[in-house]
C-alpha cells in the first residue's frame, strides 16, 4: 500500500515534513508509479527524494509571492507567473484555454464564481450556536 499527497507525512532528506500541496503530490505519484514498476520486475525499490522548485502563493488580486530559494519575486510580476504556472499544468490544449478564458473573463468582470458560499450554514440551530469566524482585512 502507497500512501501520497496530503494523506501521507512525508520528510525530505533533510528530516523536514514536506509540505501538503501539488507540486509534492505529483512527484510522490510519479515514485509510486516506479516503485510499483520496479516491484513486478523483481527489483529492489528506490528511496523517495522530493526536487524543490519552488513556492508560489496568490495573495490577492494582481499580488502574489513566489520563492525560488534564492530568487523571489512579488507583486504583480510574481501573480503573473502564478497564472501562467497554474494553466501551463493543466492537461491538454482544450482544459488550458477554457480555464484562461474563464480567469480572463473573471478578472475583468471582477466575479467570483464557484468561491461563494450563500445560505444558512445550519438553519436548524440558533444563531448563537452557528459558529461565525472573525474576518479580518489583510494589511500590507
Amino acid at each position: 500500500m502507497f500512501v501520497i499527497g496530503d494523506t501521507a507525512a512525508c520528510t525530505d532528506a533533510t528530516g523536514r515534513m514536506l509540505p501538503g500541496v501539488a507540486p509534492v503530490a505529483k512527484q510522490q505519484g510519479e515514485h509510486v508509479a516506479k516503485c510499483i514498476k520496479a516491484r513486478l520486475k523483481g527489483q529492489p525499490l528506490q528511496p523517495f527524494t522530493y526536487r524543490d522548485y519552488g513556492n508560489l502563493a496568490t495573495i490577492g488580486r494582481n499580488h502574489a509571492v513566489a520563492d525560488f530559494g534564492r530568487v523571489t519575486v512579488s507583486g504583480h510580476v510574481a501573480w503573473l507567473l502564478w497564472c501562467v504556472a497554474h494553466i501551463w499544468f493543466l492537461s491538454g490544449f482544450r482544459n488550458r484555454f477554457v480555464v484562461g478564458a474563464s480567469w480572463f473573463w473573471n478578472y475583468l468582470t471582477f466575479a467570483r464564481g464557484a468561491r461563494l458560499i450563500t445560505g444558512d450554514v445550519a438553519p436548524d440551530l440558533p444563531a448563537t450556536l452557528v459558529p461565525r469566524p472573525a474576518l479580518r482585512p489583510l494589511s500590507f
